[in-house]
């Protein structure tokens, strides 16, 4: 059959709205010139509640791996005691970044799958018997789709500790509910690619007022990636320290509008919305997910099979239908595969995803599966019109 048109349901890249394209294919502006600080200062200012920050977020050209070096290198110093939550491959990837920088890592390693529970946490920093300088941990881990208890976590490190909480929220900021001040989260990051709708290529920094501080007594050796820089820059003149990725910029102003109209309430809910309707409809199909209800992100699901089965519903969802899925990472390599399903998607993609699964697990699974998890997603969807 021929199949023209692709369907990116990876947890990153994801698909970019055609509004967004036209934002960042304006003409090319000159990034010391008048207008940019303006697009600079709205930009900087509206992502600020999607990122529930007291402060505008800082906007940094480079990746998402670059959001979480930014947060290490400018927090982080030599022989310094830190906390890394470790659920999944990239609480791992924070860890080996803060160990670049010196610091005694202390992991709290959780089962790939599970979210970390705040007594879980408590009783490993008390064991620690040392200063604890900071607490990482990421929002939503990509690798396992794990939502963890970030606002529980917040609020145990303030209670047992003075230390600072330092968040990833690459692959859920955007769709997600979030209050740093409330939640006691010192510096949270994110990433273009994800459920805030653009390219790869800006990282996105929110830091509280302590962050702030912290930053600038922070002695760790960095130059581009100099968070003091990017604060003194915007402060003084709306700008960047460095050549900014102007046109992203223009897109990251359009998704913020896109945000406000739908409503950031109804963003979160939208995505709650698909969360369920693919859990739901992958169970009605006898697939097993590896984070549980209680535990899955409203971002990216998880499903668990084998290497050859993986391979071949990926291969097939692809070549026979364009549905671009991803597979599994590190010691999840071959055991799962993941449905990304934020930023600009809708429950009729959740819908176009479960018919194609249907349509080749039926060739081994036999009659009696088509439609069952089209219907049982429908039902779900029914709920919240």
């Amino acid at each position: 059959m021929l199949i023209n048109q692709k369907f990116l349901l990876t947890p990153g890249p994801t698909p970019v709205p055609e509004r967004v394209i036209q934002a960042m294919n304006q003409p090319m502006i000159a990034h010391r010139g008048k207008q940019f600080p303006k697009l600079l200062e709205e930009t900087a200012t509206r992502l600020a509640p999607i990122f529930g920050s007291p402060n505008p977020v800082i906007l940094i050209s480079g990746s998402g791996t670059g959001a979480l070096e930014t947060a290490a290198s400018n927090i982080v110093e030599a022989n310094d005691d830190i906390v890394v939550v470790v659920t999944g491959a990239f609480g791992d990837r924070f860890a080996s970044i803060c160990e670049t920088f010196g610091a005694n890592v202390h992991r709290l390693e959780v089962e790939w799958g599970k979210a970390c529970q705040p007594d879980q946490l408590e009783e490993y920093v008390k064991t620690i018997g040392k200063n604890v300088k900071a607490v990482f941990a990421t929002y939503c881990e990509t690798s396992t789709g794990v939502l963890n208890p970030i606002q529980q976590l917040g609020e145990t490190v303030n209670r047992i500790s003075d230390a600072l909480f330092v968040v990833d929220g690459v692959s859920c900021i955007g769709a997600v509910p979030v209050d740093m001040e409330r939640w006691h989260i010192d510096m949270l990051v994110s990433g273009s690619q994800k459920a805030l709708m653009l390219p790869p290529g800006l990282a996105f920094v929110a830091l509280s007022n302590r962050a702030k501080e912290a930053v600038k007594n922070c002695r760790t050796k960095r130059f581009y990636l100099d968070l003091n820089k990017y604060v003194t820059s915007y402060e003084k003149e709306y700008s960047t320290p460095f050549t900014p990725s102007v046109s992203l910029i223009y897109g990251a102003r359009e998704v913020c509008s896109m945000i406000e109209e739908e409503g950031f309430e109804n963003v979160i809910s939208r995505h709650m919305l698909l969360k369920k309707m693919l859990r739901e409809g992958l169970k009605a199909l006898d697939l097993p997910l590896l984070a549980s209800d209680e535990d899955a992100s409203p971002t990216v699901t998880a499903v668990i099979t084998n290497t050859s089965e993986s391979k071949q519903i990926k291969s097939a969802l692809e070549n026979n239908y364009g549905i671009i899925l991803a597979g599994g990472q590190k010691k999840l390599k071959g055991e799962i595969f993941r449905i990304g399903h934020m930023g600009y998607c809708t429950p009729f993609d959740m819908l176009r995803v479960l018919n194609a699964l249907e349509m080749t697990l039926s060739e081994t699974a036999g009659k009696g599966i088509l439609g069952r998890g089209i219907s049982k997603a429908q039902e779900v969807w029914l709920e919240y019109v």
